[in-house]
C-alpha cells in the first residue's frame, strides 16, 4: 500500500486529525473551549468550534514534510456502532471527510468514535494486534464509562457492552469534582495533579458492584458533602480518584473471571490518570496508550482507515 491515510475525529471535546503510514503517525488535536465553571458545550456551540478549527489543523498537519499521497480518508461518525448511536458533532467530520474522498477520488471508511478509542489505545500501546483477537476493554471518557468484550469485525471491531456504570460516568463525576473545586472543565489533569498532595485521610467509598455494573451518583453527594464541609481540594481530588479506580479494578477482576486468559486494554481520557494505570498494570497487566492517545483523538480513526485500505487491496486481482 502507498500513501497516507486520513482520520478525522470531531467529538464534544476535541477536534482532531491524523495521517498514518504503516507504523508511523502524527496527528494535531485541540481542545474545544468550555467557559470556566460550566460542565461541556451545547451541540451546536460545538459543531461550529470543529467547523472552524479543522482547516487550520489541516494545514498543521500538512506543513509537515508528507509521507505521501492520501490514499484514503475516514472519520468517527457516531459515538457508537450501532444504527441508534447519534452526536450532531460527529458530522462535522463524516461531511468533511466524505468531501475530502470523493474530491481526491480515494475510498471513504466511515467508523464509530469508541472504535476509533479501542484502535488509537492499541496502537498507542504498541499492541495493534488485538484489534485480530477477542480482548477486554474499558472505554473511559467523560461521558461513557463502559466495559467491553472486543471481538474482530472487519477492518475493525464490534465493541459489546458487558458493564460499567448505570448512571453518570467516571469522567463525569471526576469533571463535576474538578468544576465544584473551582478547577477548569475537563478536570481530569488538574485532579491528577492534586492527587499526590493528598494524605489520604478520607478514606475510599465503597461503590456497589452489581455483576459488572456500579453506579457513581451516590459517589457525587459523598463528594458534594466533603466540599461543604471544607475538606481541602487535595483530600476531595484523592478521595474521588481513589474511589473511581477501585470499582474499575474490581469490575475489571470480575470480567477476568469470565473472560479468562483476555487481555485488558483501557481507553478514554480517564484512562491517562497515573494512579489508575499503575493499579490496573500491576493488578491485571492492563495495557494502556500514552495519554495523547488516551483521550479524544484521531489516531485510531486513521488506523482503521488503513486497516480498511488493506483489506480491500487484498480483496483486489492480482
Amino acid at each position: 500500500m502507498s500513501g497516507l491515510c486520513l482520520g478525522l475525529d470531531t467529538s464534544n471535546y476535541t477536534t482532531s486529525v491524523a495521517l498514518v503510514d504503516g507504523a508511523k503517525g502524527r496527528s494535531r488535536e485541540r481542545l474545544l473551549d468550555v467557559p470556566r465553571g460550566t460542565l461541556g458545550l451545547r451541540q451546536s456551540d460545538a459543531v461550529f468550534q470543529h467547523v472552524r478549527r479543522l482547516p487550520a489543523l489541516m494545514a498543521d498537519l500538512a506543513a509537515e514534510t508528507p509521507f505521501g499521497p492520501i490514499a484514503a480518508v475516514g472519520a468517527s461518525v457516531r459515538p457508537r456502532d450501532q444504527e441508534d448511536s447519534y452526536m450532531p458533532c460527529f458530522l462535522v467530520g463524516k461531511s468533511q471527510g466524505e468531501s475530502l474522498a470523493a474530491a481526491l477520488g480515494v475510498p471513504f471508511f466511515p467508523c464509530a468514535h469508541q472504535q476509533g478509542h479501542l484502535a488509537a489505545a492499541a496502537w498507542g500501546a504498541g499492541h495493534e494486534e488485538l484489534l485480530d483477537r477477542p480482548f477486554l476493554a474499558w472505554h473511559l471518557s467523560g461521558g461513557t464509562t463502559e466495559l467491553l468484550h472486543v471481538t474482530p469485525q472487519g477492518h475493525t471491531v464490534h465493541a459489546e457492552k458487558i458493564g460499567g456504570t448505570s448512571d453518570i460516568s467516571a469522567g463525569q463525576l471526576i469533571d463535576r469534582t474538578g468544576v465544584l473545586l473551582g478547577l477548569a472543565f475537563p478536570a481530569g489533569k488538574a485532579l491528577d495533579r492534586l492527587y499526590p498532595q493528598g494524605t489520604g485521610t478520607c478514606r475510599p467509598f465503597s461503590v456497589k458492584l452489581a455483576g459488572l455494573t456500579f453506579s457513581l451518583s451516590g459517589m457525587e453527594n459523598k463528594v458534594k458533602a466533603l466540599a461543604e464541609e471544607g475538606v481541602p481540594p487535595a483530600e476531595v481530588a484523592r478521595f474521588t480518584l481513589d474511589t473511581v479506580i477501585r470499582v474499575v479494578l474490581r469490575a475489571t477482576q470480575e470480567a477476568l473471571t469470565r473472560y479468562p486468559g483476555l487481555p485488558v486494554l483501557c481507553s478514554g481520557g480517564v484512562a491517562s490518570n497515573r494512579q489508575l494505570r499503575e493499579a490496573m498494570e500491576r493488578a491485571c497487566g492492563a495495557l494502556f496508550a500514552p495519554p495523547r492517545y488516551a483521550a479524544d483523538n484521531a489516531m485510531g480513526v486513521a488506523v482503521l482507515t488503513r486497516r480498511g485500505l488493506e483489506r480491500e487491496e487484498q480483496r483486489e486481482p492480482q
